[in-house]
């Protein structure tokens, strides 16, 4: 199975070279991505966004464009449709995101590329098996190499670690409120034996092409943070009780610099276990996501 899934996706990349193609975007004819389309990834600007409601454990995450329009288009056809020849371009997008949250500051946190810090460690969210099979391809993990690649080409140190895994099946999540995916992907994933021990030499960024409701990517954080306690010299996982009501934060407490946001309250929020913030990278975030960083 595994070389029909590499013949399917070397033979993808061959058809995208020599037949032509329309626009992903938008469909303009005989262009693959047509200028304005790429305009629209290249000329967004990486914020912050915070979906409604927020999961605890969430981490920092940034993303390129709202999902809508081209964007969505775009997503879709590289995922679903195997346009291979988008990887380049998203995966450029996806470093784009890693820079600025890497670059905000906070705690551990500093700008990309400072020397003695270690490298960038993208982790790409794992797709299921079966949708691995089914698109002959891994999306993401193929986004995250080109997101590496273009982060060394720009003078930032940065290699894909790709030690998330399944470790049992999930529903379909689509169609699946923000409240059932977090219950579908509740201890869903782990980080593979030995995986943990690679965590700790860089500085580590979660990616993904399009955050939601924001499930997907706290289980993976709440693995890596796992991984870490169980690690040697990870340390002890440490809880706070956090609040937040509406789109007013509301902080109770001390250590605000250590704070997580969440929306029900109280809650219990992990605190990352990785020696620095823990921080995510996406091409896409719905639209109301991003207003709610404005606000």
């Amino acid at each position: 199975m595994g070389t029909v899934v590499v013949m399917r996706g070397w033979w993808q990349d061959l058809t995208d070279l020599v037949l032509p193609a329309d626009c992903a975007g938008c469909g303009a004819p005989r262009t693959a991505l047509c200028p304005r389309c790429r305009a629209t990834l290249d000329a967004g600007v990486p914020r912050r966004v915070r979906p409604v409601p927020e999961p605890a454990g969430l981490p920092v995450v940034h993303a390129v464009a709202p999902y809508a329009a081209e964007v969505r288009a775009l997503l879709l056809a590289h995922k679903e449709r195997g346009a291979l020849a988008l990887a380049g371009v998203l995966g450029a997008a996806l470093a784009g995101a890693v820079r600025v949250g890497l670059g905000e500051g906070g705690a551990g946190a500093g700008p990309a590329g400072v020397p003695g810090r270690g490298p960038v460690l993208l982790v790409p969210v794992p797709s299921a098996r079966w949708a691995v099979r089914a698109r002959g391809h891994d999306p993401v993990r193929r986004m995250a190499f080109a997101a590496a690649g273009e982060l060394r080409r720009t003078g930032t140190p940065a290699r894909v670690t790709a030690v998330l895994r399944q470790r049992r099946a999930v529903a379909d999540q689509a169609g699946l409120d923000a409240r059932r995916r977090l219950e579908n992907l509740a201890g869903a994933l782990e980080v593979t034996p030995g995986g943990g021990r690679l965590l700790g030499a860089g500085r580590v960024v979660l990616v993904d092409d399009l955050m939601t409701t924001g499930a997907t990517l706290a289980e993976a954080a709440r693995a890596l943070r796992e991984a870490a306690v169980s690690r040697p010299g990870g340390g002890t996982a440490v809880y706070e009780a956090i609040t937040r009501e509406g789109r007013e934060e509301r902080r109770t407490g001390a250590h605000r610099e250590r704070r997580e946001w969440v929306h029900s309250a109280p809650e219990k929020a992990a605190v990352n276990t990785l020696g620095r913030v823990q921080h995510a990278a996406v091409i896409a975030a719905p639209c109301d996501s991003f207003e709610i960083n404005r606000n």
